[in-house]
Protein backbone atom coordinates (compact mmCIF):
# COMPACT_ATOMS: atom_id res chain seq x y z
CA UNK A 1 0.00 0.00 0.00
CA UNK A 2 2.89 2.45 0.75
CA UNK A 3 4.23 2.03 -2.79
CA UNK A 4 0.84 2.84 -4.27
CA UNK A 5 0.53 5.95 -2.06
CA UNK A 6 3.99 7.13 -3.09
CA UNK A 7 3.06 6.64 -6.72
CA UNK A 8 -0.14 8.59 -6.19
CA UNK A 9 1.76 11.43 -4.45
CA UNK A 10 4.17 11.64 -7.37
CA UNK A 11 1.27 11.74 -9.85
CA UNK A 12 -0.54 14.45 -7.85
CA UNK A 13 2.45 16.66 -7.06
CA UNK A 14 3.61 15.27 -3.74
CA UNK A 15 2.06 14.34 -0.43
CA UNK A 16 2.10 17.91 0.98
CA UNK A 17 -0.66 19.10 -1.38
CA UNK A 18 -3.38 16.66 -0.10
CA UNK A 19 -5.14 16.35 3.19
CA UNK A 20 -5.69 12.99 4.90
CA UNK A 21 -9.35 12.99 3.89
CA UNK A 22 -8.46 13.44 0.26
CA UNK A 23 -5.90 10.63 0.45
CA UNK A 24 -8.58 8.30 1.80
CA UNK A 25 -10.90 9.15 -1.06
CA UNK A 26 -8.11 8.54 -3.59
CA UNK A 27 -7.41 5.09 -2.11
CA UNK A 28 -11.09 4.17 -2.27
CA UNK A 29 -11.22 5.32 -5.90
CA UNK A 30 -8.14 3.28 -6.84
CA UNK A 31 -9.55 0.14 -5.20
CA UNK A 32 -12.83 0.61 -7.06
CA UNK A 33 -11.06 0.97 -10.41
CA UNK A 34 -8.84 -2.02 -9.74
CA UNK A 35 -11.83 -4.18 -8.78
CA UNK A 36 -13.67 -3.06 -11.90
CA UNK A 37 -10.75 -3.98 -14.15
CA UNK A 38 -10.62 -7.45 -12.56
CA UNK A 39 -14.38 -7.96 -13.05
CA UNK A 40 -14.14 -6.89 -16.68
CA UNK A 41 -11.25 -9.33 -17.31
CA UNK A 42 -13.07 -12.29 -15.74
CA UNK A 43 -16.28 -11.48 -17.66
CA UNK A 44 -14.40 -11.38 -20.95
CA UNK A 45 -12.83 -14.80 -20.20
CA UNK A 46 -16.23 -16.38 -19.39
CA UNK A 47 -17.74 -15.05 -22.61
CA UNK A 48 -14.90 -16.57 -24.60
CA UNK A 49 -15.52 -19.95 -22.93
CA UNK A 50 -19.27 -19.80 -23.64
CA UNK A 51 -18.71 -18.86 -27.25
CA UNK A 52 -16.24 -21.71 -27.65
CA UNK A 53 -18.78 -24.16 -26.19
CA UNK A 54 -21.55 -22.99 -28.52
CA UNK A 55 -19.30 -22.88 -31.61
CA UNK A 56 -16.55 -25.57 -31.24
CA UNK A 57 -14.90 -25.00 -34.62
CA UNK A 58 -14.49 -21.17 -34.04
CA UNK A 59 -11.01 -19.56 -33.83
CA UNK A 60 -9.26 -19.24 -30.51
CA UNK A 61 -8.61 -15.68 -29.17
CA UNK A 62 -5.12 -15.09 -27.87
CA UNK A 63 -4.86 -13.32 -24.51
CA UNK A 64 -2.21 -13.02 -21.90
CA UNK A 65 -4.55 -14.57 -19.33
CA UNK A 66 -3.73 -18.13 -18.32
CA UNK A 67 -6.57 -20.40 -19.43
CA UNK A 68 -7.26 -24.08 -19.20
CA UNK A 69 -6.28 -25.58 -22.55
CA UNK A 70 -9.06 -28.20 -22.33
CA UNK A 71 -11.84 -25.71 -21.55
CA UNK A 72 -12.98 -27.52 -18.37
CA UNK A 73 -11.64 -26.89 -14.87
CA UNK A 74 -12.45 -30.47 -13.88
CA UNK A 75 -10.55 -32.81 -16.19
CA UNK A 76 -11.55 -36.46 -16.07
CA UNK A 77 -8.65 -38.66 -15.14
CA UNK A 78 -7.87 -41.61 -17.36
CA UNK A 79 -7.98 -45.01 -15.76
CA UNK A 80 -4.64 -46.64 -15.63
CA UNK A 81 -4.49 -50.16 -16.95
CA UNK A 82 -3.72 -52.72 -14.34
CA UNK A 83 -0.32 -54.21 -14.72
CA UNK A 84 1.20 -57.30 -13.20
CA UNK A 85 4.38 -56.36 -11.40
CA UNK A 86 7.05 -58.98 -11.11
CA UNK A 87 10.06 -58.92 -8.84
CA UNK A 88 13.29 -58.28 -10.65
CA UNK A 89 14.98 -61.37 -9.24
CA UNK A 90 12.29 -63.94 -10.20
CA UNK A 91 10.89 -65.51 -13.37
CA UNK A 92 7.77 -64.03 -14.86
CA UNK A 93 4.66 -66.19 -14.63
CA UNK A 94 1.16 -65.20 -15.53
CA UNK A 95 -1.35 -65.67 -12.73
CA UNK A 96 -3.19 -69.03 -12.85
CA UNK A 97 -6.73 -69.10 -14.12
CA UNK A 98 -8.92 -70.33 -11.31
CA UNK A 99 -11.44 -71.78 -13.77
CA UNK A 100 -8.85 -74.14 -15.29
CA UNK A 101 -9.11 -77.71 -14.01
CA UNK A 102 -6.56 -80.47 -14.46
CA UNK A 103 -9.39 -83.01 -14.56
CA UNK A 104 -10.46 -81.90 -18.04
CA UNK A 105 -7.50 -83.46 -19.93
CA UNK A 106 -7.89 -86.70 -17.96
CA UNK A 107 -11.62 -86.75 -18.71
CA UNK A 108 -10.94 -86.29 -22.41
CA UNK A 109 -8.33 -89.09 -22.35
CA UNK A 110 -10.72 -91.39 -20.49
CA UNK A 111 -13.47 -90.70 -23.04
CA UNK A 112 -11.12 -91.58 -25.90
CA UNK A 113 -10.12 -94.86 -24.21
CA UNK A 114 -13.76 -95.84 -23.61
CA UNK A 115 -14.61 -95.05 -27.24
CA UNK A 116 -11.77 -97.24 -28.49
CA UNK A 117 -12.81 -100.10 -26.20
CA UNK A 118 -16.43 -99.95 -27.36
CA UNK A 119 -15.36 -99.75 -31.00
CA UNK A 120 -13.06 -102.75 -30.54
CA UNK A 121 -15.85 -104.72 -28.84
CA UNK A 122 -18.23 -104.00 -31.72
CA UNK A 123 -15.60 -105.10 -34.22
CA UNK A 124 -15.09 -108.34 -32.25
CA UNK A 125 -18.84 -108.98 -32.24
CA UNK A 126 -18.96 -108.57 -36.00
CA UNK A 127 -15.98 -110.91 -36.41
CA UNK A 128 -17.65 -113.65 -34.35
CA UNK A 129 -20.94 -113.34 -36.23
CA UNK A 130 -19.13 -113.48 -39.57
CA UNK A 131 -17.15 -116.51 -38.39
CA UNK A 132 -20.33 -118.58 -38.04
CA UNK A 133 -22.07 -117.08 -41.12
CA UNK A 134 -25.40 -116.70 -39.33
CA UNK A 135 -26.84 -114.66 -42.20
CA UNK A 136 -26.27 -117.59 -44.53
CA UNK A 137 -27.84 -119.94 -41.99
CA UNK A 138 -30.92 -117.75 -41.74
CA UNK A 139 -31.38 -117.73 -45.51
CA UNK A 140 -30.98 -121.50 -45.67
CA UNK A 141 -33.52 -122.12 -42.92
CA UNK A 142 -36.11 -119.81 -44.46
CA UNK A 143 -35.64 -121.58 -47.81
CA UNK A 144 -35.66 -125.22 -46.64
CA UNK A 145 -37.82 -125.28 -43.48
CA UNK A 146 -41.49 -124.61 -44.23
CA UNK A 147 -44.17 -123.04 -42.06
CA UNK A 148 -41.97 -122.18 -39.06
CA UNK A 149 -41.15 -118.52 -39.61
CA UNK A 150 -41.81 -117.38 -36.02
CA UNK A 151 -39.84 -120.25 -34.46
CA UNK A 152 -36.92 -119.72 -36.84
CA UNK A 153 -36.73 -116.02 -35.98
CA UNK A 154 -36.61 -116.88 -32.28
CA UNK A 155 -33.97 -119.55 -32.92
CA UNK A 156 -31.76 -117.17 -34.88
CA UNK A 157 -32.13 -114.53 -32.18
CA UNK A 158 -30.73 -116.90 -29.55
CA UNK A 159 -27.88 -118.01 -31.81
CA UNK A 160 -26.89 -114.45 -32.68
CA UNK A 161 -26.84 -113.36 -29.06
CA UNK A 162 -24.76 -116.34 -27.95
CA UNK A 163 -22.33 -116.69 -30.86
CA UNK A 164 -21.51 -112.97 -30.96
CA UNK A 165 -18.94 -113.55 -28.16
CA UNK A 166 -16.65 -116.41 -27.21
CA UNK A 167 -16.49 -116.31 -23.40
CA UNK A 168 -19.74 -117.19 -21.58
CA UNK A 169 -20.92 -117.96 -18.07
CA UNK A 170 -23.18 -120.82 -19.18
CA UNK A 171 -23.91 -122.89 -22.30
CA UNK A 172 -26.87 -122.23 -24.58
CA UNK A 173 -29.51 -124.97 -24.39
CA UNK A 174 -32.34 -124.78 -26.94
CA UNK A 175 -35.22 -127.24 -26.50
CA UNK A 176 -37.31 -127.40 -29.70
CA UNK A 177 -40.63 -129.27 -29.58
CA UNK A 178 -43.39 -129.93 -32.08
CA UNK A 179 -45.80 -132.52 -33.46
CA UNK A 180 -44.65 -135.33 -35.69
CA UNK A 181 -43.77 -134.39 -39.27
CA UNK A 182 -43.37 -130.61 -38.83
CA UNK A 183 -39.64 -130.64 -39.62
CA UNK A 184 -37.73 -131.13 -36.35
CA UNK A 185 -35.24 -133.65 -37.73
CA UNK A 186 -34.93 -131.72 -40.98
CA UNK A 187 -34.12 -128.60 -38.95
CA UNK A 188 -31.42 -130.57 -37.12
CA UNK A 189 -29.91 -131.71 -40.44
CA UNK A 190 -29.80 -128.15 -41.77
CA UNK A 191 -28.11 -126.86 -38.60
CA UNK A 192 -25.55 -129.68 -38.60
CA UNK A 193 -24.72 -129.20 -42.28
CA UNK A 194 -24.24 -125.46 -41.89
CA UNK A 195 -22.06 -125.52 -38.77
CA UNK A 196 -19.90 -128.34 -40.12
CA UNK A 197 -19.08 -126.09 -43.05
CA UNK A 198 -18.02 -123.14 -40.85
CA UNK A 199 -16.46 -124.66 -37.69
CA UNK A 200 -15.38 -128.07 -38.94
CA UNK A 201 -16.63 -131.63 -38.86
CA UNK A 202 -15.15 -132.42 -35.46
CA UNK A 203 -16.90 -129.61 -33.56
CA UNK A 204 -20.46 -130.58 -34.57
CA UNK A 205 -22.11 -133.63 -33.00
CA UNK A 206 -25.45 -134.95 -34.29
CA UNK A 207 -26.77 -137.48 -31.77
CA UNK A 208 -29.80 -139.73 -32.41
CA UNK A 209 -31.02 -141.31 -29.19
CA UNK A 210 -32.59 -144.46 -30.65
CA UNK A 211 -29.59 -145.11 -32.87
CA UNK A 212 -26.83 -144.34 -30.33
CA UNK A 213 -28.64 -145.90 -27.38
CA UNK A 214 -31.26 -148.51 -28.38
CA UNK A 215 -33.97 -149.44 -25.93
CA UNK A 216 -32.26 -152.76 -25.20
CA UNK A 217 -28.94 -151.05 -24.45
CA UNK A 218 -27.48 -150.25 -21.03
CA UNK A 219 -28.62 -146.72 -19.97
CA UNK A 220 -25.56 -146.13 -17.79
CA UNK A 221 -23.20 -147.12 -20.57
CA UNK A 222 -25.04 -144.81 -22.99
CA UNK A 223 -24.74 -141.92 -20.54
CA UNK A 224 -21.01 -142.55 -20.06
CA UNK A 225 -20.39 -142.62 -23.82
CA UNK A 226 -22.36 -139.40 -24.28
CA UNK A 227 -20.39 -137.64 -21.53
CA UNK A 228 -17.04 -138.81 -22.97
CA UNK A 229 -17.93 -137.65 -26.45
CA UNK A 230 -19.07 -134.21 -25.28
CA UNK A 231 -15.95 -133.79 -23.13
CA UNK A 232 -13.64 -134.70 -26.01
CA UNK A 233 -15.28 -132.26 -28.42
CA UNK A 234 -15.35 -129.46 -25.84
CA UNK A 235 -11.61 -129.74 -25.21
CA UNK A 236 -10.83 -129.59 -28.93
CA UNK A 237 -13.07 -126.54 -29.28
CA UNK A 238 -11.29 -124.85 -26.36
CA UNK A 239 -7.94 -125.27 -28.11
CA UNK A 240 -9.31 -123.83 -31.35
CA UNK A 241 -11.23 -121.06 -29.54
CA UNK A 242 -14.49 -122.05 -31.18
CA UNK A 243 -17.92 -122.96 -29.87
CA UNK A 244 -19.04 -126.58 -30.48
CA UNK A 245 -22.59 -127.47 -31.55
CA UNK A 246 -24.40 -130.52 -30.10
CA UNK A 247 -27.66 -131.51 -31.86
CA UNK A 248 -29.54 -134.21 -29.96
CA UNK A 249 -32.57 -135.64 -31.77
CA UNK A 250 -35.31 -137.96 -30.42
CA UNK A 251 -34.86 -136.63 -26.90
CA UNK A 252 -38.23 -138.14 -25.91
CA UNK A 253 -36.50 -141.55 -26.16
CA UNK A 254 -33.42 -140.50 -24.16
CA UNK A 255 -32.94 -142.38 -20.88
CA UNK A 256 -32.76 -140.73 -17.48
CA UNK A 257 -28.95 -141.20 -17.02
CA UNK A 258 -28.28 -139.43 -20.32
CA UNK A 259 -30.58 -136.57 -19.31
CA UNK A 260 -28.69 -136.35 -16.01
CA UNK A 261 -25.43 -136.01 -17.93
CA UNK A 262 -26.83 -133.06 -19.86
CA UNK A 263 -28.17 -131.49 -16.67
CA UNK A 264 -24.74 -131.79 -15.05
CA UNK A 265 -22.87 -130.33 -18.01
CA UNK A 266 -24.92 -127.12 -18.08
CA UNK A 267 -24.34 -126.31 -14.42
CA UNK A 268 -22.15 -123.24 -13.62
CA UNK A 269 -19.84 -125.37 -11.46
CA UNK A 270 -18.33 -126.94 -14.58
CA UNK A 271 -15.01 -125.82 -16.05
CA UNK A 272 -14.91 -122.87 -18.40
CA UNK A 273 -14.64 -124.97 -21.55
CA UNK A 274 -18.04 -126.54 -20.79
CA UNK A 275 -19.64 -123.09 -20.55
CA UNK A 276 -18.91 -122.35 -24.23
CA UNK A 277 -21.22 -124.75 -26.06
CA UNK A 278 -24.58 -124.87 -27.83
CA UNK A 279 -27.01 -127.74 -27.20
CA UNK A 280 -30.06 -128.19 -29.46
CA UNK A 281 -32.62 -130.72 -28.16
CA UNK A 282 -35.29 -131.94 -30.62
CA UNK A 283 -38.33 -133.88 -29.39
CA UNK A 284 -42.10 -134.30 -29.63
CA UNK A 285 -42.65 -134.07 -25.87
CA UNK A 286 -45.89 -132.19 -25.16
CA UNK A 287 -47.10 -132.48 -28.75
CA UNK A 288 -50.74 -132.97 -27.69
CA UNK A 289 -50.71 -129.67 -25.81
CA UNK A 290 -49.04 -127.93 -28.75
CA UNK A 291 -51.64 -129.23 -31.22
CA UNK A 292 -54.53 -128.16 -28.99
CA UNK A 293 -53.02 -124.70 -28.54
CA UNK A 294 -52.51 -124.19 -32.28
CA UNK A 295 -56.02 -125.36 -33.22
CA UNK A 296 -57.48 -122.96 -30.68
CA UNK A 297 -55.27 -119.92 -31.34
CA UNK A 298 -54.15 -120.56 -34.97
CA UNK A 299 -50.54 -119.94 -33.91
CA UNK A 300 -47.77 -121.59 -31.90
CA UNK A 301 -47.01 -118.36 -30.05
CA UNK A 302 -47.44 -118.90 -26.32
CA UNK A 303 -47.19 -122.70 -26.54
CA UNK A 304 -43.75 -122.67 -24.90
CA UNK A 305 -45.30 -121.51 -21.61
CA UNK A 306 -47.62 -124.52 -21.66
CA UNK A 307 -44.74 -126.88 -22.43
CA UNK A 308 -42.42 -125.96 -19.56
CA UNK A 309 -44.48 -127.53 -16.72
CA UNK A 310 -44.94 -130.71 -18.78
CA UNK A 311 -41.22 -130.91 -19.55
CA UNK A 312 -40.32 -130.31 -15.91
CA UNK A 313 -42.43 -133.32 -14.93
CA UNK A 314 -40.58 -135.41 -17.51
CA UNK A 315 -37.13 -134.50 -16.09
CA UNK A 316 -35.52 -131.85 -13.91
CA UNK A 317 -33.34 -130.79 -16.85
CA UNK A 318 -36.12 -128.44 -17.99
CA UNK A 319 -36.64 -126.98 -14.52
CA UNK A 320 -33.57 -124.83 -15.04
CA UNK A 321 -34.61 -121.38 -16.23
CA UNK A 322 -31.57 -121.27 -18.54
CA UNK A 323 -33.23 -123.74 -20.95
CA UNK A 324 -34.89 -121.92 -23.87
CA UNK A 325 -38.08 -123.71 -25.00
CA UNK A 326 -39.34 -123.24 -28.59
CA UNK A 327 -42.51 -124.69 -30.12
CA UNK A 328 -42.95 -125.57 -33.80
CA UNK A 329 -46.32 -125.06 -35.49
CA UNK A 330 -48.53 -127.43 -37.46
CA UNK A 331 -48.08 -127.36 -41.23
CA UNK A 332 -50.89 -126.11 -43.45
CA UNK A 333 -51.81 -127.64 -46.81
CA UNK A 334 -49.74 -125.06 -48.73
CA UNK A 335 -46.67 -126.17 -46.79
CA UNK A 336 -47.38 -129.82 -47.61
CA UNK A 337 -47.54 -128.88 -51.30
CA UNK A 338 -44.09 -127.28 -50.97
CA UNK A 339 -42.77 -130.50 -49.45
CA UNK A 340 -44.13 -132.49 -52.42
CA UNK A 341 -42.58 -130.10 -54.95
CA UNK A 342 -39.17 -130.30 -53.29
CA UNK A 343 -39.22 -134.09 -52.95
CA UNK A 344 -40.39 -134.67 -56.53
CA UNK A 345 -37.69 -132.33 -57.87
CA UNK A 346 -35.09 -134.17 -55.83
CA UNK A 347 -36.23 -137.54 -57.20
CA UNK A 348 -36.25 -136.28 -60.80
CA UNK A 349 -40.02 -136.08 -61.35
CA UNK A 350 -41.65 -133.25 -63.21
CA UNK A 351 -43.61 -131.32 -60.53
CA UNK A 352 -47.00 -130.97 -62.21
CA UNK A 353 -49.08 -128.60 -60.06
CA UNK A 354 -52.38 -130.43 -60.43
CA UNK A 355 -50.75 -133.77 -59.67
CA UNK A 356 -49.03 -132.31 -56.60
CA UNK A 357 -52.30 -130.87 -55.30
CA UNK A 358 -54.00 -134.24 -55.75
CA UNK A 359 -51.26 -135.96 -53.74
CA UNK A 360 -51.47 -133.32 -51.02
CA UNK A 361 -55.25 -133.82 -50.83
CA UNK A 362 -54.78 -137.49 -49.93
CA UNK A 363 -53.29 -136.54 -46.54
CA UNK A 364 -55.45 -136.14 -43.41
CA UNK A 365 -56.00 -132.61 -42.08
CA UNK A 366 -57.45 -130.75 -39.12
CA UNK A 367 -60.08 -128.37 -40.51
CA UNK A 368 -60.56 -125.33 -38.27
CA UNK A 369 -62.13 -121.98 -39.30
CA UNK A 370 -61.42 -122.53 -42.98
CA UNK A 371 -57.83 -123.64 -42.36
CA UNK A 372 -56.40 -127.10 -42.93
CA UNK A 373 -53.52 -128.33 -40.76
CA UNK A 374 -51.81 -131.58 -41.69
CA UNK A 375 -52.17 -134.26 -39.01
CA UNK A 376 -48.86 -135.89 -39.98
CA UNK A 377 -47.04 -132.89 -41.41
CA UNK A 378 -44.78 -133.85 -44.32
CA UNK A 379 -43.98 -137.29 -42.95
CA UNK A 380 -45.97 -139.15 -45.65
CA UNK A 381 -44.57 -137.11 -48.54
CA UNK A 382 -41.49 -139.26 -49.13
CA UNK A 383 -43.51 -142.48 -49.13
CA UNK A 384 -46.07 -141.13 -51.62
CA UNK A 385 -43.37 -139.82 -53.98
CA UNK A 386 -41.60 -143.19 -53.89
CA UNK A 387 -44.84 -144.83 -55.07
CA UNK A 388 -44.95 -142.75 -58.26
Amino acid sequence: MSDEMKKEEEENGGAALFSPQLKAMIRIRNKYLKRRRMDIGSGHKASVVRLGAQHPPGPEIFTFDKENSHGSPHRRKKKRRSRVLFPNDSRKFMPKNREYSRAKPFLALFSIIVFLQVYNAIENLDDHVLKYDLDGLERTLSREVYGQQAALEELMGHLRDYLSTYVHQQPLLLSIHGPSGVGKSHLGHVLARHFRSVVGEGLVVQYFSLHSCPLEGDPENCASELASRITEVVKVAEEEERIPIFILDEVEAMRTPSLEVLRTLIQPEQDNEFQNAVYVLLSNLGQKEVIAHILQNFTAAGAARLLRPILTQHHALWSDGKVEVLALSLLEQKHVIQCFLEEMTREGFYPDQSHVERLAGEISYYSVAGRQYSQSGCKQVVAKVNML
